[in-house]
């Protein structure tokens, strides 16, 4: 077994378990090392089992490689697939046919492009959006007008080596206090898919909150309105209540404008709330089940999202990332 792909998929089992980031990236770190190495580098490694040797490969890693290079598969890989759960979702999950909200390391995700889009082929994705943070966002790293457009030709470089699952292009933009997004306009009309999200002054007061979503929505460049509350409800950054909008107001307008309310499926986050959730489905909402995945292996938390979906008798006509790609683009271009 190659080692590269023996560690890189040791990562993904541990990204998608949610386990410590810190110790997902030594995985990654070692196969970034390894993948580096030429053939009479590994030859010479191999046949001394001096992996340990090389700047950045532990005893763990180490291991994984020797096994690998060994013609065995990994005894660390073999435990974490059987430990793997179904995380759910049924039919709706099987009918999903790409994600649309996901980051890499242009911004505050933890791969490279390539490495995202590969995890989204394997797991039979027949597109995926990339959606790396606006410029305002600053501690995440977000994309300038400038590097947003070095990424776009970065994107182009790489569909014919995915081909033929689509790349599509895409941004998560920051909603600005008074609802303005955070991007160029004629850029954003460039994006295939411009997902809104708030992800500053959470506690604005309600009514001034609404205003802000509202005319998101209402631009006619959000495609979808990302973790419409902020909330999160575990995991290492803590708990953080709900922000407070009118939900009624801000999803009619959803409705009326053609932006789909994302059913974010990290599990820290479960946003909307389930009350929530109802509302939108009986005012008409369509609907995104995105990962908001910052790393390969939570590309398949789609399971969480569309278990909350079935749960909450959203129909699966009315997720949008169930339509054949030719109708989603149309449909967020119209």
């Amino acid at each position: 077994m190659d080692p590269v792909v023996a560690l890189r998929q040791i990562a993904f089992y541990k990204d998608r378990a949610r386990e410590e980031s810190r110790r997902v990236m030594a995985y990654r770190n070692a196969a970034d090392i390894v993948e580096r190495l030429d053939d009479a580098q590994r030859e010479q490694l191999g046949r001394s089992n001096g992996w340990q040797s090389l700047p950045g490969i532990g005893p763990k890693t180490a291991a994984v490689i020797a096994q690998a290079w060994a013609g065995r598969e990994p005894d660390a890989l073999v435990k974490l697939r059987a430990a793997a759960k179904d995380l759910g979702g049924g039919e709706l999950r099987a009918a999903l046919q790409g994600d649309l909200h996901l980051h890499s390391n242009w911004s505050d995700g933890s791969a490279p492009i390539a490495e995202m889009i590969a995890a989204a082929q394997l797991l039979g994705h027949e597109y995926c959006a990339l959606t790396d943070h606006s410029p305002r966002l600053t501690v995440a790293n977000g994309l300038s007008a400038d590097r947003l457009r070095q990424q776009l030709d970065v994107i182009d470089e790489l569909r014919e080596q995915f081909a033929p699952m689509r790349i599509l292009t895409g941004i998560e933009v920051d909603i600005l206090d008074d609802g303005s997004l955070d991007q160029e306009p004629e850029l954003l009309d460039r994006l295939d898919i411009v997902v809104a999200s708030v992800h500053s002054k959470l506690k604005m007061e309600s009514a001034a909150m609404t205003r802000r979503m509202v005319r998101a929505v209402s631009s006619g460049q959000a495609d979808i309105l990302g973790h419409c509350t902020g909330r999160l409800v575990e995991g290492n950054r803590g708990i953080r209540p709900e922000s407070t909008f009118d939900a009624e107001q801000v999803f009619t307008a959803c409705r009326e404008h053609g932006t789909a309310v994302e059913i974010n499926s990290r599990p820290e986050r479960r946003d909307p709330p389930t009350r929530l959730l109802r509302l939108a489905v009986e005012i008409g909402c369509d609907f995104a089940i995105d990962t908001d995945a910052h790393a390969p292996g939570q590309l398949d938390f789609l399971g969480y999202g569309a278990q909350r979906a079935l749960d909450n008798h959203v129909p699966a006509e009315r997720v949008i990332n169930t339509w054949p790609v030719d109708k989603l683009l149309a449909w967020a271009g119209s």
